[in-house]
């Protein structure tokens, strides 16, 4: 049993083969929001050289610039795509993030970047949430945890996107150049979404409850805090290492630009995809006789993503590098789904796209705020005794986040099954 209000039952008023088409867009943008966040990651050597900044500060740029109103203003604007248009509401933030994205390839200093890094931000603070709501709507509670799989496909798929064209439009003209073309892009993604996706009913006025209300409830519920927790662990080591692993590639293996893209996109494209769509699949399925697998399934995926990412990073050659680093890169994001997937099932429907925007706000603050910054900063601090192996045993030492988040998920595994909010059929 729960304190929470009986879940409002919604009528399907639309095909599976339409609710099929809206997940593919909603895929698409947030391909888009995921490379523009994370292209810096790949461009870093060059824009240091250029701007003649240090690792602290290109940390910054790739965490806490991006995090502080991505994280903060994720839930007012979800509570504003829950009162009027989820579909408005991510249509106009792809037009400002993929602006600010544009912008950032004119950047003069470090300033100016962290500026626009900023701006980025607070764009793509609006495309989150509500789409994890626009998909618990179009797809029912047994499907739901496959579909936010797919979603969420958007994140290996745009790493590998930014990183592969990335490094070919730097590669061809500059790193300017490869921030202005995705830009651009993605703002003109924008009105084609808005043009194919349809806003499906929702729940009525008066069954609309405010934020403080939806976190009230959250905060009852210990499994929201261990998840939430867990969650903001792993994306403190991913984040951090999504930044750094081109740099750490390059210093190590002495890749070329290209030569770094492709490794690294591969073993996103690869490992992210079937990691994430196996999160899906497994949560779906032990999850219709145990709400618990959802936690569990993370737990033990964490639990062997650690080591596995330190053999890869003490790998003496590219292959072998490449072949140990393959399964961490898929069990690093297999969490996505059957995690989000809980956290929209600790609240009524009416409650999701705001309660989705408060599991973020914890989760992103921490881990995209600290995870660039950390990792940037460690090397720095450890570049006096390591020397050019500082930033190889500052990627080690963050890896071991990745146990913190396996215990604290395993923790969740018995109040999630007593927090759970279960959805009548229709």
């Amino acid at each position: 049993m729960t304190d929470t209000p009986a879940p409002t039952p919604t009528v399907p008023t639309h095909s599976r083969g339409y609710a099929r088409l809206v997940l593919g867009m909603l895929l698409l943008v947030y391909t888009f929001n995921w490379l523009d966040r994370q292209i810096l990651g790949i461009l870093a050597p060059a824009i240091k050289a250029e701007l003649h900044l240090t690792n602290t500060q290109l940390g910054m740029l790739g965490g806490i610039a991006f995090a502080a109103l991505y994280s903060t203003l994720a839930i007012p604007l979800a509570v504003v795509a829950d009162k009027t248009s989820r579909t408005w509401v991510i249509t106009l933030s792809m037009i400002v993030w993929s602006g600010f994205t544009a912008l950032c390839g004119m950047a003069g200093g470090f300033a100016q970047l962290f500026l626009f890094r900023l701006g980025v931000g607070v764009g793509e603070a609006g495309g989150v949430a509500p789409s994890y709501a626009l998909i618990s709507q179009y797809f029912p509670p047994e499907r739901r945890a496959r579909a936010i799989a797919v979603y969420s496909m958007g994140i290996p798929v745009g790493l590998a996107c930014g990183v592969l064209f990335g490094a070919a439009i730097a590669k061809a003209v500059d790193w300017r150049a490869a921030f202005v073309v995705v830009g651009v892009a993605g703002a003109l993604i924008a009105p084609i979404f808005r043009l194919i996706v349809k806003e499906p009913p929702k729940a009525p006025v008066a069954a609309r409850v405010p934020v403080g209300q939806v976190f009230a409830v959250l905060s009852k519920k210990p499994s929201f805090w261990l998840l939430a927790f867990a969650s903001a662990m792993s994306s403190t080591a991913g984040y951090g290492l999504a930044f750094w692993t081109p740099s750490l590639l390059i210093q190590t293996f002495q890749f070329d630009l290209t030569v770094v893209s492709w490794f690294l996109g591969s073993l996103l494209l690869i490992g992210g995809v079937a990691g994430v769509l196996l999160g899906g699949v497994l949560a779906d399925r032990l999850g219709k006789g145990d709400k618990g697998a959802y936690a569990r399934v993370s737990s033990i995926a964490w639990l062997i993503t650690a080591p596995l990412f330190i053999a890869g990073f003490l790998s003496p050659s590219p292959m072998i590098a490449w072949a140990a680093l393959l399964i961490p890169n898929a069990l690093n994001v297999l969490f996505v789904g059957p995690v989000m997937t809980a956290t929209q099932h600790l609240v009524p429907a009416q409650m999701r796209a705001t309660a989705a925007a408060c599991f973020l706000l914890i989760n992103n603050l921490i881990g995209i705020g600290a995870g660039s910054w950390l990792l940037g900063g460690l090397s720095d601090a450890m570049k006096p005794h390591f020397g050019d192996e500082a930033l190889r045993w500052s990627a080690i030492a963050l890896v071991c986040l990745y146990f913190v988040a396996s215990a604290l998920a395993l923790l969740a595994v018995k109040p999630l099954r007593k927090d759970w909010v279960d959805e009548p059929a229709a």
